[in-house]
């Protein structure tokens, strides 16, 4: 008589089958992410943006003072960084030194410098300026402040006019951001459009938007932008120039991302698949949006986190050489055109302060963009 009792597996085989059964029932989305989650730098790279993002959200809380609010009496100052020992002992409470105005006895300008002997202790949530956050929320909390209502605490300290620069760099995150993001997301759109039609359609059509495409990206930048910010009217307010800017970034950022989705069309128009919804009666923009694009989405994600750094570099560029943002709004170009004479680089060095998010979030969106495409690779092994 035979057994027909079934073998038994071993726990370690019952475990592989899970998860061999796990890995082909998975989605594309799902081996995306379990492919990226492998990658530790695009992981910490991202946490990196997402903090950028709440800081720059959320700048009216994070910032103790507005863009533009001065402190006279501190004028060029340094950072100040706050401290829990001191030579008068130690606290539990973090604290700065007060601060004392001096003549410097070169060159008869008033100076400010700490005072070690008074002590101002920090402390979170502390009342300070009213303002709205988000624009529609009244605040007078901030992150952080001081005891003394007299003083000010300026962790990267002050530019020539007495404005914070931690303050200005909060409300610089979110305006250069939100740039980029809005900027990418204009051509995203017109990539889409444009380079779809020139690939389901192919012949003529596709000819003419293809000489439309050329024409578009040999236009020379720096004098097109020159010739648009002098036509800017000087009357615009600041909100009205941010849009410009924005619209003009993502006007100009289609092309590139319009010709790879063209030819991965027209690679993919005569398949099976897309030949039978076209029979079946499918309407082009039905064929493209659900049967076309879903095939190379994750490359196109890729191509859109990599356009990120370039729109950011453009608006900082453009806004660094004037031909941008203009103050009072506050961006990383507009901070860094204040960077720009010997004398910072002698005096106040903490004014470049502003580059190093410049470079954290251009590299930190280039490491995404690698961490991505590793894992839109379908080649590639999921754990």
């Amino acid at each position: 008589m035979v057994d027909a009792t079934p073998d038994v597996l071993s726990p370690a085989e019952e475990k592989e089958r899970q998860k061999r059964l796990k890995y082909y029932s998975a989605s594309q989305w799902t081996l995306i992410w379990w492919r990226f989650r492998r990658h530790k730098a695009a992981i910490i790279a991202g946490c990196f943006l997402a903090l950028m993002a709440v800081l720059g959200l959320f700048a009216e809380f994070v910032a103790p003072y507005g863009p533009t609010s001065r402190d006279t009496k501190y004028i060029d100052g340094a950072p100040q960084m706050p401290m829990f020992c001191d030579q008068n002992g130690c606290s539990l409470q973090p604290f700065i030194h007060g601060v004392s105005t001096k003549r410097d006895p070169v060159t008869l300008r008033a100076i400010s410098v700490p005072d070690p002997d008074k002590r101002v202790y920090v402390r979170f949530f502390a009342k300070g300026e009213a303002t709205d956050l988000l624009g529609f929320l009244p605040i007078d909390r901030h992150l952080f402040g001081l005891d003394d209502d007299k003083a000010k605490l300026h962790l990267w300290g002050t530019d020539d006019l007495g404005r914070d620069v931690f303050s200005r760099t909060m409300y610089a995150t979110r305006t250069s951001l939100s740039i980029g993001v809005m900027g990418v997301l204009i051509s995203f759109v017109l990539a889409l459009l444009i380079g779809g039609i020139a690939g389901y359609a192919g012949g003529m059509t596709d000819n003419v938007i293809q000489r439309v495409t050329e024409v578009v990206r040999v236009v020379p930048i720096i004098p097109l932008y020159m010739g648009l910010a002098a036509a800017m009217p000087k009357e615009w307010s600041t909100t009205q120039v941010y849009f410009a800017m924005t619209l003009i970034l993502g006007l100009f950022g289609w092309p590139t991302l319009a010709r790879r989705i063209r030819s991965q069309l027209l690679s993919i128009r005569g398949e099976d698949y897309v030949v039978a919804a076209r029979l079946a009666g499918a309407r082009p923009g039905r064929i493209i949006g659900q049967h076309m694009l879903p095939s190379f989405t994750s490359f196109i994600i890729v191509d859109l986190v990599i356009s990120f750094p370039y729109m950011i570099l453009s608006e900082t560029a453009l806004s660094f050489v004037g031909l941008g943002l203009r103050p009072p709004t506050v961006s990383w170009g507009v901070l860094l055109q204040q960077a720009q004479s010997v004398r910072v680089i002698e005096q106040t060095p903490w004014l470049f302060i502003p580059a190093i998010f410049v470079v954290g979030a251009v590299l930190a969106f280039t490491v995404i963009g690698d961490g991505l495409r590793d894992a839109a690779d379908p080649y590639s092994e999921a754990s």
